[in-house]
């Protein structure tokens, strides 16, 4: 067997190289495979599409407190960068209501809103959180999105909309207070201003609430919030409401989004707000990861996890560095992208085309936009984040899932909110590491068929063998809850010297658990038994040969799955004690084993080590002793029955138990040949004897087995 050569610094490099190249070429594969009939879904996809983001992209810019321009800059570039580099067909990138949220928490510790700095920490926020997640695509990191749960989503996205709630109270009854980013302040503050509330800027908010919630629930296919906004815009013009004290956006700029000149490197305004970046970029990953797999569940896409995060990364580059904020896949867009027959990515590309034609077409006309209206389309959708279905599902589900849902609900709604997402997240994994560490160790029987084995605790077990099913990876922090519950198996079953391990569930051993199974052989070896094994996956035989555990255990107790039951039934289980002691039938191999009329509850059998030296004698040679005159003496040890059905001729039937119990005495120096079914109740008999100081017996080697299918005739009474 030849080995490979291991790769050079120069291949691994090449290799590496053509690795990231692939991730970045994406764009070039899209439009190589695109086909022709796809353009007209794409394009009506992406118009609709690009109406539901318009609005959205201007409130959820108002949510982190940033300039209109910068969510509509940012929904151009994050959705037409995050589609080409990105692997779903209908994952939307743009600005989101979560992430928003989460942005405004980490740039209040670095500046005040509305001031030069702030909107410049924006952009340099959004361009290290891509700069993680593409890090995190090249290095193959994807898989990390799998390991939060739903739970922290839901949870977080509950009281994430909660607080957008509270936060836009202030613009919907136009009442002055100080920022904080603690929802209880900000209640605590709006309170003591109520009698401050501006009446018209109530007037127009609740009505734009009123409006959103009527058309949801008569014509849910309209794109409410456009209409809503239009309609508001169109009152303040017509009736001159700027004049009563309504607030408006003002005009937005025109023309295609700037190219900003960002700090990049400024490591104090980095330091200030590093846990708000890791924030964003971990809880927009597991939100995009999220929505993508929930689209291609349906869409039956095959996603590249590895992409996604790519795309992800690149779009918030790209946002930072031209004017935007950080993004991540919003759920609502994705969903009407799927709906509205998109079937590739150039569906969300189009979308954000569509937007950009609408910021340089219709930029003025934003300047009659009222801020209470906006602040009534933002409190419609923080309700609606608050999925209490979904919560009720969870909760009535899993006490685990229930109880991380709640731990990050509370920590979004008392915590700063990178601190709470990270909390979600730990707690997640900590969940996600207790349920690894005590991996499930079944005791398992045959099924009433002997087809399968399966976990039956109420049923009766075998006094010598026990089965258990391992249903987990062997690491370091499993290892001692495995070797617990094998132990207690033991304490409770003290006669079941011999262990079946099942490993067909263990992918994963490390040095600990060959320990663990070490110290379990030595153990049940200890005692006088042993351990099979069966199921033994390619990955964990590999550890197993180069810790040598192997030669420990020895190859030949490694079995095949078919024939390990069979293997140990005949050649390692005490046939006596499962006539004398044992009043079931638990294996296939037990229905035509006889049972004694004098079944006691411990062994009657002892063991016989390996050193011990039995004198054996063959069929043949037994045979031509009874016929040349000088034949020994012939004791059958089995059972009254048993003998009846056919024996030795000349022999004398002595029951095993008769003589372990000295009620039958063996005579001492004559020449004698002990016999049983297939010679091993015989050899307990005779070692027993040899103990005792006989010294002129031998053992019928194959017992009564080896006689009839040796053609030897037999004594039938």
């Amino acid at each position: 067997m030849t080995s490979r050569a291991a790769p050079t610094f120069a291949e691994t490099g090449r290799q590496l190289l053509s690795e990231y190249s692939a991730f970045l070429r994406h764009p070039l594969d899209i439009f190589r495979s695109y086909q022709r009939q796809n353009l007209r879904p794409d394009l009506i996809a992406g118009l609709t599409v690009g109406v539901v983001m318009l609005p959205q992209a201007i409130a959820y810019a108002l949510v982190a407190e940033l300039p209109p321009q910068m969510g509509l800059y940012a929904a151009i570039v994050a959705t037409i960068v995050g589609a080409l580099w990105g692997s779903s067909h209908h994952l939307h990138t743009g600005p989101t209501n979560t992430t928003s949220l989460i942005v405004l928490s980490g740039l209040l510790a670095v500046a005040t809103p509305g001031t030069p700095k702030y909107v410049i920490a924006a952009g340099v926020m959004a361009f290290w959180v891509g700069v993680i997640r593409l890090g995190l695509g090249l290095l193959r990191m994807g898989v990390l999105a799998n390991f939060v749960s739903d739970s922290v989503v839901v949870g977080f996205t509950g009281g994430a909309g909660i607080l957008i709630v509270v936060n836009q109270l202030q613009h919907l009854l136009r009442v002055e207070i100080s920022r904080s980013p603690m929802f209880y302040t900000t209640l605590q503050e709006i309170s003591g201003q109520l009698t401050a509330v501006h009446l018209p800027s109530l007037v127009i908010g609740g009505s734009m609430i009123v409006f959103l919630l009527l058309l949801k629930q008569f014509k849910p296919r309209w794109p409410a919030p456009l209409l809503g906004m239009i309609l508001a815009s169109a009152a303040v013009g017509l009736l001159e409401l700027e004049n009563q004290g309504i607030l408006v956006l003002g005009q937005l700029p025109q023309g295609l989004p700037p190219l900003a000149r960002l700090p990049l490197f400024d490591f104090d305004l980095l330091r200030q707000m590093i846990s708000g970046v890791f924030a964003v970029a971990v809880i927009g990953l597991v939100e995009a990861t999220s929505i993508s797999r929930a689209i291609a569940a349906q869409s039956g896409q095959h996603l590249e996890a590895d992409q996604e995060f790519v795309g992800q990364g690149l779009a918030n580059i790209a946002a930072g560095l031209l004017s935007g904020y950080p993004c991540s896949g919003s759920l609502t867009r994705s969903l009407v992208n799927y709906e509205s027959g998109s079937r590739t990515q150039l569906g969300a590309v189009f979308s954000g085309l569509f937007v950009l034609v609408a910021v340089l077409l219709f930029g003025p006309w934003a300047r009659f936009l009222p801020r209470a209206a906006l602040a009534g389309l933002l409190v419609v959708i923080g309700l609606r984040m608050l999925n209490l279905r979904e919560m009720r599902h969870i909760w009535h589900t899993s006490r685990g899932d229930s109880a991380i849902m709640v731990v990050t609900f509370a920590a979004t709604l008392l915590l700063p909110l990178e601190i709470a997402v990270l909390t979600g997240v730990m707690v997640s994994f900590a969940r996600y590491i207790a349920i690894t560490s005590q991996p499930a160790v079944h005791t398992m029987l045959p099924d009433a068929e002997f087809r399968h084995l399966t976990h039956s605790p109420t049923k009766s077990t075998c006094p010598q063998l026990a089965i258990l099913t391992i249903e987990g990876s062997l690491y370091f922090g499993a290892t001692a809850h495995v070797e617990e519950e094998i132990r207690h198996n033991l304490d409770i079953n003290p006669y079941q010297r011999f262990l079946l391990l099942r490993m067909h569930q263990v992918n994963h051993c490390d040095i600990s658990g060959l320990h663990m199974l070490e110290t379990i052989v030595r153990l049940y070896r200890q005692h006088g038994g042993d351990v099979f094994m069966v199921g033994v996956r390619e990955a964990v035989w590999e550890k197993i040969q180069l810790s040598h555990f192997d030669e420990l255990l020895g190859l030949s107790h490694f079995l095949s799955q078919e024939r390990a039951i069979e293997h140990i039934f005949y050649k390692v289980l005490d046939p006596g004690v499962c006539i004398y002691n044992c009043p079931h039938k638990i294996w296939r191999e037990c229905q035509s084993l006889p049972k004694s009329d004098r079944i006691v509850a411990a062994p009657t059998g002892i063991l016989v080590p390996e050193t011990a030296v039995i004198p054996n004698t063959t069929v043949q040679e037994l045979w031509s002793a009874l016929n040349n005159g000088g034949p020994p003496l012939v004791i059958d040890v089995r059972e009254p029955y048993e003998f009846a059905n056919g024996h030795v001729p000349t022999a004398q039937l002595m029951p095993m138990p008769q003589i372990m119990s000295g009620e039958t005495a063996v005579p001492r120096h004559q020449a004698t040949v002990l016999i049983c079914r297939s010679g091993r109740r015989s050899t307990q008999v005779l070692y027993k004897l040899q103990q005792a100081g006989y010294d002129n017996l031998s053992n019928l080697e194959g017992g009564m087995l080896a006689w009839e299918s040796a053609g030897l005739p037999a004594v039938i009474d």
